[in-house]
C-alpha cells in the first residue's frame, strides 16, 4: 500500500497545495495554485484552502505551512501574510474551514527541512542540520537526527549590524544587484554567525536561488558543507504531509 498525504503551502503570492507520495517524497498529479487573496486574512487563506482541498477531492488529514512561527498551533507572527494572523488559533481556524480536526500547522522552512531531510538530501539524517532557504527573506530549519527543532528564526540575528535577512536574501542580492561572489560573501558571514552557534554538520540552501547553487556556493567560506535542496519549491508541501502523517503539531 502505497502511503499517501495532503499538503497545503500558504505563501506571500500563491497558496498550493497537492496529493503526496509519501514513500517517494512527490506529488501524485498535479499540484494545485491559486493565488493568495489580499489581503491575506486568516478567514481569506481559510477560504482558499478549502477551495484547494475541495479541487482536490481529499478526505483525510491535512497539513499545513504558514509564513509564521506556529507554538500550540498558534500563529504568533506574520511573514508576507496579513497582519491579523498574529495569535490566531490556526488549528481552529483551518479545522472549522475543512470540517475536520485531522490539521496539523507548521512553518514553512520548516516543512521544507522536514522534506529535505527524508527525502532530498540523506546525508542530512544524521547529527545537526540546519536548512537555510534563500528568498524574500531568510529561513531557517534546524534538525538533529531527521527530528526537528520548529521555529528558529535565525533570519532575524544580528550579522555585520544588520538583521541576516536584510543583509543576505536573495531579495536582497536583487535588489542592490550584486554579482554572485559579493553577495556570496555575505551569505558567509551568516553561515558563519550560524556555524559558531550551532557547529551543524551540514547546511541546506534552498529557495529558488538554490537551482543556481553552482554560481554562489563555491564562494561561500564557512567549514561546515554546503549542499543545495534537491525537492526545491515541493519541499513545503510534500513537508506539510509529511508532517500530517506523523501528526506533528509544533
Amino acid at each position: 500500500m502505497t502511503r499517501i498525504g495532503f499538503g497545503i503551502d500558504v505563501g506571500g503570492s500563491g497558496i498550493k497545495g497537492a496529493v503526496v507520495d509519501l514513500d517517494k517524497g512527490d506529488f501524485v498529479g498535479e499540484r494545485i495554485k491559486i493565488l493568495t487573496p489580499q489581503p491575506a486574512t486568516p478567514a481569506a487563506v481559510a477560504d482558499t484552502v478549502k477551495e484547494i482541498v475541495t479541487q482536490a477531492k481529499w478526505d483525510g488529514p491535512v497539513g499545513i505551512t504558514i509564513p509564521s512561527a506556529v507554538k500550540n498551533q498558534t500563529a504568533l507572527m506574520a511573514a508576507n501574510i496579513d497582519k491579523s494572523w498574529v495569535n490566531t488559533d490556526a488549528h481552529a481556524l483551518f479545522s472549522q474551514a475543512l470540517g475536520t480536526e485531522d490539521i496539523y500547522v507548521l512553518n514553512d522552512a520548516d516543512a521544507a527541512g522536514l522534506a529535505e531531510v527524508t527525502y532530498g538530501v540523506p546525508e542530512a539524517s544524521h547529527g545537526p542540520v540546519i536548512l537555510v532557504t534563500l528568498g524574500t527573506g531568510i529561513g531557517t530549519a534546524l534538525l538533529i537526527d531527521g527530528t526537528l527543532y520548529p521555529n528558529t528564526e535565525l533570519g532575524h540575528l544580528t550579522v555585520d549590524g544588520h538583521e541576516a535577512e536584510k543583509y543576505a536574501s536573495s531579495a536582497v542580492r536583487e535588489k542592490k544587484d550584486l554579482s554572485y561572489k559579493k553577495w556570496a560573501k555575505r551569505v558567509s558571514k551568516v553561515l558563519n554567525e550560524y556555524e559558531h552557534l550551532f557547529w551543524p554538520s551540514l547546511f541546506i540552501v534552498g529557495g529558488g536561488i538554490s537551482r543556481k547553487a553552482d554560481k554562489w556556493v563555491p564562494y561561500l567560506t564557512c567549514e561546515t558543507p554546503v549542499v543545495p535542496a534537491k525537492l526545491r519549491n515541493k519541499a513545503g508541501i510534500i513537508g506539510a504531509a509529511l508532517a500530517a502523517e506523523r501528526k506533528l503539531r509544533p
